[in-house]
């Protein structure tokens, strides 16, 4: 080795070692955040990140964003947290709270931080998805849920109860031109919870039992299959892409969709929302399932009054008008909605007035067992292969054995 290769390797070594000293050096004045944003809701979320930097609360600190895939983003939440390889702040719905917290080393219990006035600073409800036995895991930042989105073109007055809603539907249905009053994803059971919860139907009751086959589920998916059987106002084999094809070309009059949907709306369509009806034979409100994004404390974080210090700000006024005007997020903060920006938005004033008639999904760690058994059945009771009472037993039994196998590994 000559003494110019050795030095240029002395170099280079010299350089790496002060390369990583200025990286620790940075990592030590930095909060990292994982999330699953894209589009429109990533760049709002990055810019009140930037607006958090600048804020006193930051104190100095840094924020590093990670954008995760969807798909993968619980099981990556799940694999690296607890090894304390993850962040110190990630984002997502309250569904797989409940599994964290049991699993432990996952998510950080914040009871000792919220102050009254980010308490009061919420929308009603929001705070109860983030409890978890008692204890407050998550501050809310926005939240989804389905409701009525209409052809205003097709339909004049959406209808406020179900019987004008199937009577309307019929005189715009002609199947054998693919045209149909009404469609939704009926098959899929997180589209289904506003006809299960309207008849008061539940997955679990307040103890925690399962009672997805109660009779009032049952009379739920009796009134899904008179619609679709013997008012045969909905298309067969639904799914979203169907039903944004559909709506799109003008064969569906009126959908059950959510806010992601209203991305996929082709400019054309003049379209129009209005809150889910009342189920005449259950003379109350449907009442879809609301998913409530939090911003959870990672339990291995070594920067937690910080990490809380992000989460808070995210629930701020401040905040939620970026989130909600540029990102169009729903957010949790209610003087939001005193905003015209927020409150002339005809998306963002639809599903808020819906959320008077929603409730939360429930977040028992039982949850994640449900959704498979639950599709299987109601697959099985549209295609005439099981009678609805048959299958929802079935699917009980299934979503049962597997409860009881994830708390005999606790």
């Amino acid at each position: 080795m000559t003494t110019k290769t050795w030095l240029a390797g002395a170099l280079a070594a010299a350089g790496a070692m002060l390369a990583a000293g200025a990286a620790h050096a940075q990592a030590a004045n930095e909060l990292v955040v994982w999330h699953a944003y894209r589009g429109a809701e990533k760049a709002a979320f990055e810019k009140v990140v930037g607006m958090f930097e600048k804020s006193p609360g930051a104190k100095g600190m840094k924020v590093s964003t990670l954008a995760i895939p969807y798909d993968a983003y619980a099981d990556k939440i799940s694999a690296a947290v607890p090894r304390g390889k993850g962040p110190d702040l990630f984002i997502y719905a309250q569904d797989r709270l409940g599994g964290w917290i049991e699993a432990g080393k996952t998510v950080e219990p914040i009871d000792f931080f919220i102050d009254k006035a980010t308490r009061d600073s919420l929308l009603p409800g929001m705070l109860g998805a983030m409890t978890y036995k008692g204890g407050v895991y998550g501050l809310p930042i926005n939240y989804k849920s389905t409701t009525l989105i209409y052809n205003k073109d097709l339909v004049k007055t959406p209808p406020k109860t179900t019987d004008e809603m199937v009577k309307l539907a019929k005189t715009l249905t002609n199947a054998q031109s693919g045209r149909y009053g009404l469609a939704y994803w009926y098959t899929n059971f997180y589209f289904h919870s506003a006809l299960m919860n309207a008849f008061g139907g539940a997955v679990f009751d307040k103890d925690g039992k399962l009672t997805v086959d109660s009779p009032a589920t049952v009379a739920s998916l009796n009134q899904m299959m008179t619609w679709y059987k013997k008012d045969g106002i909905m298309p067969t084999e639904p799914s979203e892409a169907l039903i944004a094809s559909m709506f799109n070309e003008g064969k569906a009059a009126m959908v059950i969709n959510g806010p992601w949907f209203v991305g996929d709306i082709d400019k054309k369509i003049n379209v129009g929302f209005a809150m889910l009806p009342i189920v005449d034979a259950a003379k109350k409100p449907m009442r879809p399932w609301l998913t409530i994004e939090g911003a959870y404390v990672a339990a291995s974080s070594g920067k937690k009054d910080a990490a809380y210090e992000l989460a808070k700000y995210l629930t701020s006024l401040e905040a939620g008008l970026v989130l909600a005007v540029e990102g169009r997020q729903l957010h949790t903060n209610k003087a939001v909605y005193n905003d015209p920006r927020v409150s002339g938005d005809p998306v963002l004033k639809a599903f808020r007035d819906q959320l008077d008639n929603a409730e939360p999904m429930p977040n028992r760690p039982e949850m994640t067992m449900v959704w498979s058994p639950a599709t299987t059945a109601m697959n099985k009771i549209v295609k005439g292969n099981a009678t609805v009472e048959a299958a929802l037993k079935e699917a009980a039994g299934t979503m049962q054995d597997s409860i009881a196998a994830l708390r005999k590994t606790k």
